[in-house]
């Protein structure tokens, strides 16, 4: 029975917006939809012609992958077919794809699966005849590729010559190409300071990069492989399982995934689909979902292929990362600073499993860049807990009057003058603790737990407190009793009282704890340990001139300039002295004294958790060494030091190539004096 005429002409429509995505994903780089829009639109092809057998034909896009190499390069034709995977969305489609595995295999045990994150990459395949890579291509339409093999020679993932032994005498490994995502940002940043074009997301980012004409580009780029299969097997080591081809691959000298484990049934798959979810955001690589292989290769062999995808393979999707949505409105934010943020009000759009509303667009300077309009399509990206940012604006569906977006004269919450200082990116407002806004980042900051620390002070109560007129100033939060903060919202007696309690526990504090909590601009917890240490008295901070200031440690002119600043405001000052009258305290910093410092302008970061000491006490050491110890790892960074768990601040010394020092040799080489540390 032939599909009826509005199925076959939707049919069409899909066949040819399917063909005009994949030229401008694979080959042009420059895509116009998200994947999650593009996967709608293949799955709504493939139900269609499921449904209606006749309107397949050998031009449907789902009877091939991708779209035809590029001209550039010359092109290589695939022995074995670079096929893709079929997808699922739900839990539900994955305990299906496993029934019909169990039933093609006549086997009503538990099947094993090889589960391997699903990078969001580039696919590409490696030839190595005797142990010597001789070729590489991309996957181009899964029959044709093109030639990158100088390209893939700069990646310094992909070995040269295999390494091992027993290595087979033709191999053809199956990889993905990606960019690390501190790699990715890196890349960024310098395009950024160069005036020039940055790149979307990593993928967009790897894939530029191995398509560049001049090897040399490409080498620039920071680029990285894992190999996940292998076409082709001629003589060497057996294997028998799709994880004996991982070890194969890994003793060969060929990066493997390390987060690929076995697991055993559906239920393996699942849990090992969710723990992965969970780490997501925290892994140093995009990643778009899960894939599972059946393990056993001859399983493999018995359950074949589908036109275009294996049946013993799937890919487990995540809610997308990235979605298209339309900008209602734009409106401007005040921070702790001062700092106007534009806003974009959003058209509710469903993203990395959250509806989203709201993004930001950092600042002004960005949001002219990026040339954001009110009415603007635009593409939305949410990584894990991170803001929701507007990544790009789809300039090619811009509505007529779509209307420009200018920075207010003033403040959006006090009407103070919004003032932006020459060569800076962000304009604030100049209002200061008069400024509602700011007055309410400034106290939930003065009693954070890194600062103050006033436990149960939280940003509701905040709001109550200061729209309520009860405190002005954080010098105010000493002067509120049980009676004054059992009459607010969801404010019991118990709760009054624990946190009456909790602020007069954190009048016992440090100088350096007390002067970041005075949101200085530009002086965070190390600079404020710095300070602390060498004015020792909070008197001598207040008066210290220009001069004096830059003579403190890595006090720079502009750093000084807002300290200085700061204290010359007398509210400011008269805030301190009330702070100071109503009990807070520290203890007297001590004499410095001349020692050894062989730590002295270095610097480090710590990471992972430390099995013999804290990290407090681990910073604590090397600053008595002369050291600094930072948050965040950075080209300026000497020495990354390390424990389990160490998350991605390990993956971002790597792409920096900032030295690493485990705890052990960090123990030792303190104790010894530093003198490996200090060569």
């Amino acid at each position: 029975m032939k599909a009826p005429r509005g199925y076959r002409a939707r049919a069409q429509t899909l066949r040819r917006e399917i063909e005009h995505h994949n030229y401008r994903y694979h080959v042009l780089d420059d895509p116009e939809i998200t994947d999650a829009e593009y996967d709608g639109l293949v799955r709504e092809l493939i139900a269609l012609e499921e449904a209606h057998p006749d309107l397949v034909d050998a031009s449907s896009p789902t009877q091939r992958v991708g779209s035809a190499p590029r001209g550039d390069f010359a092109t290589v034709v695939h022995s074995v077919p670079m096929l893709s995977l079929a997808n699922a969305f739900s839990d539900e489609e994955i305990v299906d794809f496993d029934r019909r595995v169990r039933e093609r295999l006549d086997l009503s045990t538990e099947i094993e699966y090889a589960a391997e994150p699903k990078l969001d990459g580039l696919a590409v395949s490696l030839l190595y005849e005797e142990g010597v890579l001789v070729r590489g291509a991309t996957r181009g339409d899964g029959l044709r590729g093109e030639d990158v093999t100088q390209n893939l020679r700069t990646i310094p993932a992909v070995p040269l010559r295999l390494r091992g032994s027993r290595w087979p005498r033709r191999l053809e490994a199956r990889g993905e190409v990606y960019m690390p995502r501190a790699g990715f940002d890196a890349l960024n940043e310098r395009l950024r300071k160069e005036g020039a074009r940055t790149f979307v997301n990593p993928r967009n980012a790897a894939a530029g990069a191995l398509r560049q004409l001049d090897p040399r580009v490409t080498a620039q780029r920071p680029l990285s492989i894992s190999f996940y299969a292998v076409a082709q097997l001629e003589g060497g080591k057996q294997v028998r399982r799709q994880t004996d081809v991982l070890e194969a691959l890994r003793e060969w000298g060929l990066r493997v995934c390390a987060e690929a484990e076995a697991v055993k049934g559906v239920d393996g798959c699942l849990d090992y689909f969710r723990r992965l979810g969970s780490r997501r955001s925290s892994l140093p690589y995009d990643i778009d979902g899960v894939v599972y292989k059946v393990d056993r290769l001859d399983y493999q062999n018995d359950l074949g292929f589908v036109s275009r995808a294996p049946r013993w393979a799937i890919a487990h999707k995540y809610p997308a990362q990235e979605q298209t949505t339309t900008i209602r409105d734009v409106e401007f934010q005040v921070g702790r600073t001062g700092a106007i943020t534009p806003v974009a009000r959003l058209e509710p759009v469903f993203v990395g499993g959250v509806t989203v509303t709201n993004a930001t667009l950092h600042n002004f300077d960005e949001l002219r860049r990026k040339d954001v309009r009110v009415g603007d399509t635009v593409i939305v990206r949410r990584a894990g807990d991170v803001i929701p940012e507007v990544v790009s604006v789809l300039r090619e569906r811009r509505p007529p009057g779509a209307r420009q977006v200018r920075l207010p004269r003033k403040c959006p919450v006090c009407g103070s003058q919004v003032v932006r200082a020459e060569g800076e990116a962000v304009a604030r407002c100049s209002g200061g603790l008069y400024c509602r806004a700011q007055r309410k980042q400034a106290i939930l900051h003065f009693a954070s737990r890194r600062a103050i620390d006033i436990d149960g002070l939280g940003e509701k109560l905040v709001d109550q407190l200061v729209d309520g007129g009860l405190v002005k100033t954080p010098a105010d939060v000493y002067s509120l009793s049980v009676d004054q903060l059992v009459s607010l919202e969801r404010m019991g007696e118990k709760s009054a009282q624990n946190l009456v309690a909790s602020i007069e526990r954190s009048k016992a504090t440090t100088l350096a704890r007390f002067l970041f909590a005075l949101g200085i601009r530009d002086v965070g917890e190390a600079t404020a340990e710095l300070l602390a240490r060498h004015f020792r008295r909070i008197e001598a901070l207040e008066s210290a001139d220009l001069d004096a200031l830059q003579d403190a440690p890595e006090i720079g002119p502009i750093v000084a300039a807002h300290i200085k600043a700061f204290f010359a405001q007398p509210h400011n000052r008269e805030v301190i002295e009330q702070l100071r009258t109503r009990g807070v305290h520290w203890p007297a910093e001590p004499e410095r004294t001349e020692g050894p410092k062989p730590l002295l302008g270095k610097s480090f970061v710590l990471t992972g958790t430390l099995s013999s000491m804290t990290r407090d006490e681990a910073k604590a050491r090397i600053e008595a060494l002369g050291g600094r110890v930072t948050g965040s790892v950075s080209k300026k960074t000497d020495y990354v030091v390390y424990g389990t768990d160490p998350g991605s601040k390990l993956d971002r010394a790597r792409a920096f190539s900032v030295r690493l020092v485990d705890e052990h040799a960090f123990i030792g080489q303190l104790l010894g004096a530093s003198r490996e540390l200090t060569k």
